[in-house]
């Protein structure tokens, strides 16, 4: 018997079916209907009113965006100014990365002068209770409940005592009419609908909490990220080193900004300079050059170290921590064209230091010049730092924050700064600007 107010829509075709079947009537796919509430059609037709609306500009004056200050600066930062009143925040990061004591140290600071309910799905009241205790989170205004209930969850919402509600997480909740497992593409769906809807009317910030897949996407439907305001992604190393907050996704703001955290006792605490931490514990040696890269904003210098040893087998081993093994690959293969280096028999290996993972162009001259000084046995002849990306045909090219990124390395004591060169303005001091990777190896590598 099909159930009430429920369809089932083929996901390759888009054929709606009042039934489940193992094959879709319209296109013949199998294994593509998915379960959804019936939220079409004529029930909206009768039950539905007249809009109501309004002149965009007059919107704009009174709907003017109202801020949730979490009183945490970095997290206030990339939010651009806190959390949205009615927004609905989705938070996902690799199990054991410190997502839950995030979010309650952030429902503590909240809690002091508003109420605050943070909703937990996969742990016991006792077990969130003694993280609070941990992280001495004891507000009056805060609130911890247990519920595996979208629909439960969501009443609770639209009664509207709450300025913010936390969910932990979105794949252990289910709603009622949807008879699939928690964490389906049908639920995950389903339940963000209710639970969106539900904080849009009432102005309750939500902050959803996302698991992530083993490749490190957000686990569940793409539509999932769509649904939402605001994604946040928090990476980092879930046994230490630094953790990075940043933005995937934000109607409210800026996704170029980022919060970088360290785990302690009490929590997560934020690293307010991190390129000296960093660099504490690093040794000069070949194969060690020091990169300034950018968090968004934000300039830092994070140690890149390179080791290069003949390989034992006939096939050259690559690996890479922190960083596209494709992209050292991809730069092996030019350094062996363009410049004097012979690196087909030998193992190359690159590391990151401190969990900072990179993704910008800009270290691409950093990673060269420490393969090539690794390759060698020779160091930097001088204390410099080292940015640009680089060509295929061994050309360094230009890369935006350059004046941000020599600051960085002047106030952290550095004599010199290797990078690509200025075209247009004023060089900022301490840059050396070289043409190539090949000047590069040849003018700054010299014997210890």
């Amino acid at each position: 018997m099909a159930k009430k107010n429920v369809q089932y829509v083929c996901s390759s075709c888009g054929a709606v079916s009042s039934s489940w079947s193992g094959k879709c009537y319209s296109c013949g796919e199998w294994n593509t209907l998915q379960e959804e509430l019936d939220v079409t059609s004529e029930s909206i037709a009768k039950s539905g009113h007249r809009l109501s609306y309004n002149n965009v500009s007059g919107v704009a004056k009174r709907d003017t965006a109202k801020r949730i200050v979490t009183k945490m600066s970095d997290i206030d930062l990339v939010l651009g100014g806190g959390f949205v009143a009615g927004s609905v925040n989705l938070i996902a990061g690799e199990p054991g990365i410190g997502k839950s004591t995030l979010l309650l140290q952030v429902a503590s600071a909240l809690a002091v002068d508003q109420p605050i309910l943070y909703v937990s799905g996969e742990e016991s009241s006792h077990q969130v209770g003694l993280r609070a205790e941990r992280l001495k989170a004891k507000a009056k205004n805060l609130s911890i409940a247990t519920s595996n209930s979208a629909d439960d969850i969501a009443a609770t919402i639209a009664e509207g005592g709450f300025s913010l509600v936390i969910v932990d997480s979105i794949q252990t909740v289910s709603c009622q009419a949807i008879s699939s497992a928690p964490g389906s593409v049908s639920q995950i769906t389903n339940s963000t609908h209710l639970l969106t809807t539900a904080a849009k009317q009432s102005n309750t910030a939500l902050i959803l909490v996302g698991h992530v897949t083993k490749e490190g996407s957000i686990a569940g439907p793409k539509i999932l990220e769509h649904l939402v305001d605001v994604v946040l992604q928090l990476e980092g190393d879930r046994y230490g080193g630094f953790k990075v907050l940043r933005g995937i996704k934000n109607r409210y703001g800026s996704t170029n900004e980022v919060a970088i955290f360290e785990m302690q006792d009490i929590g997560l605490v934020t690293v307010k300079n991190p390129s000296a931490a960093l660099l504490a514990e690093r040794q000069v040696s070949d194969g060690s050059v020091v990169l300034a890269t950018m968090e968004g904003s934000r300039p830092i210098l994070v140690e890149v170290q390179a080791l290069v040893n003949k390989t034992s087998y006939g096939y050259p081993k690559r690996t890479a921590s922190g960083i596209d093994l494709n992209r050292i690959n991809l730069l092996v293969a030019m350094l062996e064209r363009r410049t004097k280096l012979h690196l087909a028999d030998q193992d190359i290996f690159i590391n990151i230091v401190g969990g900072i993972r990179i993704t910008e162009p800009a270290a691409d001259l950093a990673i060269c010049m420490a393969i090539g000084s690794a390759a060698k046995g020779l160091q930097l002849k001088q204390n410099a730092v080292v940015f640009g990306e680089v060509g295929l045909s061994g050309e360094v090219r230009h890369v935006p924050f350059i004046e941000k990124r020599v600051a960085e390395a002047k106030k952290l004591g550095f004599e010199a700064v290797i990078g690509p060169m200025v075209r247009t303005g004023k060089k900022p001091e301490l840059l050396t600007g070289v043409k190539n990777v090949r000047d590069a190896l040849n003018q700054f590598l010299e014997k210890d």
